[in-house]
């Protein structure tokens, strides 16, 4: 019989450290080992035994499971992940040795991870400035938040583990709402909306109450305690998220975190392992997956942008929402796709068709123009309401993936590819010369004169 591999667990150990307050004499101390023993261990040059994690499981009161963690399954697999970058496609990296690396290098695999994420964001802000955007703009707050989910590829399992447990001690209350009273003595209270005097949630201390407007529907009630309840239980997983993450603006980390939060709700909401199971007994059925776990179409999709947990990817999508004048108010990514960052606004796309039909899903092949194939689909959303006189939005979303992964999805069954509709990135840098809904000339391209000549598109310009 095959004998277990040692445990090495010397980061882990040294975060559990500095989060107790402890130094390694008062550790030593608690375990009755020595400070030198403790220091060889969180170096990773002693195993830990499976004496050493009881130790510390009734010391601190702590899981076992929680404690003895994967043995380094999660690391190995996000920095499989990571070696996936086309950079690295003329290496060979067995996926044996990859995982020796993690085991027994945790400290240099971290390392190696963030120097990638830190490649990832200043690749994504050389892009922002190579389009020619000024330096106001590329320190935009909205711009910041988004190469930060963006170079993170829209992922955070340290998010989705606190959900999902979250989740699970709240299911066994009775809810939300009874875990809230159970946990913090908190009440929830609905309120008509000019007592709530223009907010749709408010944590009122005074009152020991979760205050929500009721006009809020059966999914935005559920999501405001979900978020409020993140706020109150993650604040120590948002930091440690953040920590990474390069801000020019204060603005810009607050707009990020905010995204966390709503992360963070949507995994209390839709726990991975069990959503990430329901896609695919589903096949990515968007309205199916909503009814099921009692969120809204756009909150399903929007999840549905987050299931690249390293060893438990599914499907990689991209998710746009725009409004009836073309502007982008969300976009998430989790697959790096070339439109990831400044595409959205060509109107060839059918989520800028939504709108002549409403809450009806529509289905489109699409064609880059270097060839590369996707699959959409958009559907209108509303957002607002509740009552009558009441500001209400339409805007329409898109779940976009790549053609090799459209045969798993319900929307394509039963049906062969059908001819792709030819779309650019942006207007700006799309080179197909014949396009009639072109609204700009291509950067680099010299425009024809047309003295003798006007073609047929808006714009005529030089082959090369």
């Amino acid at each position: 019989m095959a004998r277990d591999r040692p445990v090495y667990m010397g980061p882990r150990l040294r975060r559990l450290r500095r989060e107790l307050g402890l130094t390694q004499s008062d550790m030593a101390t608690d375990l009755e080992i020595s400070a030198s023993y403790v220091a060889l261990l969180e170096r990773n040059q002693r195993p830990l035994t499976a004496d050493m994690l009881l130790r510390l499981a009734r010391t601190y009161k702590m899981d076992m499971g929680e404690l003895a963690g994967d043995g380094g399954a999660e690391q190995a697999a996000r920095l499989q992940a990571v070696l996936k970058d086309p950079m690295f496609a003329d290496i060979d990296l067995p996926t044996l040795a990859t995982g020796d690396v993690a085991v027994n290098y945790p400290g240099i695999t971290e390392a190696l991870l963030r120097l990638h994420t830190a490649y990832r964001e200043e690749q994504l802000a050389l892009a922002d400035r190579g389009l020619g955007q000024d330096d106001a703009e590329a320190s935009d707050p909205v711009a910041e938040s988004r190469r930060f989910l963006g170079a993170r590829r829209n992922s955070f399992p340290l998010l989705d583990d606190a959900g999902e447990k979250l989740a699970s001690e709240a299911e066994a209350a009775g809810g939300l709402g009874a875990w809230l009273k159970a946990k913090h003595n908190l009440r929830v209270r609905r309120l008509p909306a000019d007592v709530m005097a223009g907010s749709v949630r408010r944590l009122d201390r005074h009152r020991d109450a979760v205050l929500l407007d009721d006009r809020l529907d059966g999914a935005s009630t559920a999501f405001q305690l979900a978020l409020q309840t993140a706020y109150l239980e993650m604040r120590r997983q948002f930091d440690a998220v953040l920590k990474d993450g390069h801000f020019i603006s204060e603005s810009g980390r607050r707009l990020t975190r905010r995204a966390l939060a709503s992360y963070g709700a949507a995994a209390i909401l839709m726990p991975y392992t069990a959503f990430a199971k329901a896609v695919e007994t589903r096949r990515y059925d968007v309205e199916a997956l909503a009814r099921q776990f009692g969120t809204s179409f756009e909150q399903t999709a929007h999840r549905m942008t987050t299931l690249q947990k390293p060893g438990h990817e599914r499907v990689p999508f991209f998710f746009l929402r725009v409004d009836q004048a073309g502007n982008v108010s969300k976009r998430l990514d989790s697959a790096g796709f070339p439109f990831a960052r400044h595409g959205g606004s060509c109107p060839l796309w059918s989520v800028h068709r939504a709108f002549e039909r409403p809450r009806e899903v529509l289905t489109q092949w699409l064609e880059l123009p270097d060839g590369q194939r996707f699959f959409s689909i958009a559907r209108t959303v509303t957002a607002g309401g509740g009552s009558w006189g009441t500001a209400r939005i339409e805007r329409a979303i898109a779940l976009c993936c790549s053609a090799e992964h459209a045969h798993k999805l319900t929307y394509t069954a039963g049906a062969q590819p059908g001819e792709p509709t030819p779309i650019g990135v942006t207007c700006r840098l799309c080179h197909r010369s014949q396009c009639m809904a072109r609204s700009a000339p291509p950067i680099g391209r010299d425009m024809l004169p047309e003295d003798f000549r006007r073609a047929n598109a808006p714009f005529g310009f030089a082959d090369g």
